[in-house]
């Protein structure tokens, strides 16, 4: 049986991956068993709709009495935009609930101890390692009061992200440009200055493989910040993606607004000026750099920093490296983040 309990996780494993980012709620799938073991239902919580649990008993009916629901995040026990995950189990009559990771959330964990007391077997802990990284992100907000922030960058193999004119567009090739619409869409903001806003007007969208804008309703937040003032026809404020505008530079005073806004994941670009100042602060958690196998010779850096000697050096610790058509792609974490924060 646990064989098959492994391999109902996974599915649901999956099915969160499959559905996609639901920040600022975590991406939780869930498969459920029948009382023999078979797989009756599958689900994964909808962004700003139904809860994995839901979706699931929902596919089981019936056939999820005196069963066994799999979920990959302890399922919720308040009432919020929808009722409670351990209701609905209880209610539906499954027999054990297997779960992979515990919810740190205040006002939702201990849905494992509300089904226990509800007569349920409950088992916690399986395949948390495989389940853990679709809300590192969230769970980084959840525990440490403020959206996770990671920081993407494309420069030339000496470092720079834009030539002495300005132009900065298309350092890197389509592949690169691909994968980094596939990291902004696990965001729920993409965050840059105004700055590198009035320099490129970019659109600071998620785009599909077309290079189409995903639909409203799936856009991160786009997060304007800074003083000067951006005119009314730039690319930001089309009715493409929700857009704020923050009259500020200092990072915890972005932050703190980004937090009373539900923001949980950050993604930071446009602007060297806007990143070291992140940098400076201590508050960027993830790196993501693509580098291009080209040179400028003189331009602008991707990072402006103080740095006054070698000994002012801060280590970055590489966790992925790998080639992204003919660019290649480095992930790391800032030397003093610890590392349960990685993602």
């Amino acid at each position: 049986m646990q064989a098959r309990i492994e391999t109902a996780m996974r599915r649901a494993i999956d099915a969160a991956r499959e559905r996609g980012s639901c920040l600022p709620n975590p991406t939780v799938g869930c498969v459920v068993l029948d009382a023999n073991g078979a797989q009756v239902g599958v689900g994964a919580t909808v962004r700003q709709g139904a809860h994995a649990e839901v979706e699931a008993l929902a596919a089981a009916g019936d056939r999820a009495r005196g069963g066994t629901a799999v979920v990959t995040l302890e399922p919720c026990r308040h009432v919020g935009a929808t009722g409670p995950c351990t209701e609905a189990l209880i209610q539906a009559g499954v027999a054990r609930v297997v779960i992979a990771e515990t919810d740190p959330h205040p006002e939702a964990g201990g849905g494992a101890a509300v089904l226990r007391a509800a007569g349920l077997e409950v088992e916690t802990g399986v395949l948390a390692e495989e389940a853990e990284p679709r809300n590192r992100a969230w769970r980084f907000a959840v525990t440490h009061g403020r959206p996770f922030v990671t920081w993407k960058y494309a420069a030339t193999l000496d470092g720079l992200s834009a030539a002495p004119d300005g132009s900065s567009k298309w350092i890197t090739g389509p592949e690169a440009r691909r994968d980094v619409q596939r990291f902004r869409s696990e965001c729920d903001a993409i965050v840059a200055g105004t700055g590198a806003v009035l320099a490129d007007d970019p659109r600071l969208t998620v785009r599909d493989a077309d290079d189409l804008p995903l639909p409203f309703e799936l856009q991160p937040l786009r997060v304007v910040v800074g003083e000067s003032t951006i005119p009314t026809y730039y690319r930001v404020f089309d009715r493409v993606a929700p857009t704020l505008l923050v009259p500020s530079r200092e990072p915890e005073e972005v932050l703190a607004r980004l937090t009373e806004k539900h923001v949980k994941h950050v993604w930071l670009e446009g602007g060297p000026r806007l990143a070291g100042a992140f940098w400076k602060a201590g508050l960027i958690d993830r790196v993501i750099g693509y580098i291009a196998p080209s040179m400028l010779g003189s331009g602008r850096a991707a990072l402006e920093g103080e740095a006054a000697t070698l000994a002012d050096l801060r280590p970055l610790q590489i966790d992925d490296l790998r080639m992204i058509g003919p660019d290649i792609r480095i992930v790391g974490t800032p030397g003093q983040a610890p590392r349960e924060t990685y993602v």
